[in-house]
C-alpha cells in the first residue's frame, strides 16, 4: 500500500487511475453504508477490485520505482498498530457497554 501511495503522486499516473483512488477515498459510497448488506458489499467488493484496477492501470517503470522507494522507507511506524490497538479496544468496549444497557432493558 505504501509503494501504491508512492506512485499516486507520481505526474506520470494516469488521471483514471487517480480518480479510481478518490473515489476509494471518498466518504460518499456508490451505496450507503446504512444501507443493510448492501451498504458494506460495496466496500468489500468494489475498493478490492477499485485497488486491482489501479494497479493495472499503473506503469511498470511507476510502480517499479515506488516499491523501491518503498523500501527504503522501511515499515511504517509501530505508532499504526498501536492507533488501531486503540480503536480496536474502543469498539469492544463500545459494544461491551452496548450489551450491559440492553441486558438490563431485558
Amino acid at each position: 500500500m505504501t509503494a501504491l501511495g508512492i506512485a499516486l503522486g507520481d505526474r506520470r499516473m494516469p488521471w483514471y487511475a487517480r480518480l479510481v483512488v478518490a473515489y476509494a477515498l471518498s466518504p460518499i459510497d456508490l451505496i450507503p453504508d446504512p444501507i443493510p448488506v448492501l451498504g458494506y458489499l460495496d466496500d468489500l467488493i468494489l475498493l478490492p477490485l477499485g485497488i486491482a484496477l489501479v494497479l493495472r492501470l499503473t506503469p511498470p517503470e511507476v510502480m517499479t520505482e515506488a516499491r523501491q522507494r518503498a523500501e527504503r522507507l522501511g515499515k511504517p511506524h509501530k505508532s499504526n498498530r498501536w492507533a488501531a490497538a486503540v480503536i480496536v479496544l474502543l469498539w469492544v468496549g463500545t459494544a461491551l457497554w452496548l450489551l450491559r444497557v440492553l441486558s438490563k432493558g431485558a
